[in-house]
């Protein structure tokens, strides 16, 4: 029996949309994608429909639209997300992507609030190019990371306090760890999400950045942020547990394998603007394959 069976999705159009949002899953996020396989068969279509609502989104910004100008996709980006946000209100969409998120979001009581944040931080990032501080950092960072993993807590299986401070603390990992690794592609975009004051507490400026020379003061500042992403995974690692049984393998794999980047970005030896640090498929395998056989023991039980 296929997953959207198994789910209970059996609506021709309604298995389209599901079908387009894992195509979007499987063809750019490869390891969010991996990990999305250790869930249960039922419950990842509706994990694939989170995603599918985010590329699509994050697509409109970066990619779909790029012959637009930053206020042609702000307004591409604001009417497609109304409509979707409006769907969501009526428990109904005909769009190719909303049609299985307004599903997902209703069979799991997911909070609207989520999803107008992400939208929000969406278009951030067609207006702000750097942020001061961690802070300031941290608004953009809610909506476009954090609230990924509060969405996903009630297919996941908790809703409790502490799930949700440590969902919010994870997400949060793996977006500063993404921000370490495409330093220079962000760069390449006029971006910096790096806090401005942290970079100049390590003595770097705009100006050094730019340069895309690997410094030592750069070196010490990228060591600081990976201790951030570390500390907030360590921090949200307690809140795995208060999962459902069955859906820990799949985001402690998640964990290590986004977390992780940080460790390859040690391993080329910072050079972040030379190279793309990339999680080996050795390092993907160990981890996926013992994740495989604890989601299946947990099955069983």
């Amino acid at each position: 029996m296929d997953e959207l069976t198994r789910a209970g999705i059996l609506d021709p159009e309604l298995r389209a949309s599901y079908a387009e949002c894992k195509r979007l899953n499987s063809l750019h996020g490869k390891t969010y994608y991996l990990a999305t396989l250790l869930l249960p068969p039922e419950k990842r279509p509706h994990v694939h429909a989170l995603y599918g609502f985010a590329r699509y989104a994050d697509e409109i910004v970066d990619d779909l639209a790029s012959e637009l100008t930053d206020e042609e996709k702000a307004q591409t980006l604001r009417t497609w997300g109304q409509g979707v946000l409006a769907d969501i209100e009526a428990g109904i969409s005909h769009d190719h992507i909303g049609r299985a998120l307004v599903d997902t979001v209703h069979r799991f009581n997911i909070p609207i609030e989520y999803f107008r944040a992400f939208l929000h931080s969406m278009e951030m990032d067609l207006t702000i190019t750097e942020y001061q501080t961690f802070d300031d950092l941290m608004e953009y960072v809610y909506g476009s990371a954090s609230v990924i993993g509060l969405q996903m807590l009630p297919i996941l299986g908790s809703t409790s306090p502490e799930a949700k401070i440590a969902a919010e603390k994870l997400g949060t990992a793996f977006q500063l760890a993404n921000f370490i690794r495409d330093v220079g592609e962000d760069l390449e975009r006029g971006r910096i999400y790096l806090p401005i004051t942290e970079l100049q507490a390590h003595g770097v400026s705009h100006e050094a950045l730019h340069d895309r020379i690997l410094t030592p003061a750069i070196v010490q500042a990228l060591k600081a942020q990976i201790a951030r992403v570390r500390q907030l995974q360590k921090e949200a690692a307690p809140g795995i547990a208060l999962l459902a049984p069955e859906s820990r393998a799949c985001i402690e794999a998640a964990s290590e394998l986004y977390c992780g980047i940080v460790d390859e970005v040690e391993k080329i030896d910072y050079q972040i603007f030379d190279r793309r640090a990339k999680t080996s498929t050795w390092r993907r395998i160990r981890v996926a394959l013992p994740a495989f056989f604890r989601a299946l023991s947990a099955r069983r039980n």
